[in-house]
């Protein structure tokens, strides 16, 4: 049984098509996710979800409005901050008397535009300068 030319060059491309296809292909990469990682992610989406909860509080957003601060800008700069501005936030919260309530919600909001500002993300405040720039 003899097999033609054509075929055996057909052939021939297919299998040096397959061989780059083959190599073309990333590995996988598994590697084992710690507890401890997975508790930081966990408590970086309550901590943003306490954040977020504060204002629904009615004392709070009469005070953002009285300030010309929009809900959904500082929903948008809560969900922006990073894991470690939102640590830090949140243990300003814990920190605060408990009467300071509303008073302390402001504050941490107040500093939340000054930092964004800073960092060039927003332009609420002209008296804060970005630091990029």
């Amino acid at each position: 049984m003899s097999t033609s030319p054509l075929l055996k060059r057909i052939a021939a491309m297919l299998a040096a098509l397959h061989l780059l296809l083959v190599a073309q292909v990333p590995l996988a990469q598994a590697a084992m996710i710690g507890t401890p990682e997975v508790i930081a992610e966990q408590q970086q989406q309550v901590d943003r979800q306490q954040l977020l909860t504060m204002l629904d509080d009615e004392e709070v957003q009469n005070k953002l409005e009285s300030m010309g601060v929009e809900r959904a800008q500082v929903e948008k700069r809560i969900n922006s901050l990073t894991p470690s501005e939102l640590a830090q936030f949140n243990q300003q919260l814990d920190q605060a008397p408990a009467g300071a309530g509303v008073v302390g919600i402001i504050v941490l909001f107040l500093v939340i535009f000054i930092i964004t500002d800073m960092l060039c993300a927003t332009n609420i405040f002209n008296f804060v300068n970005c630091i990029n720039r």
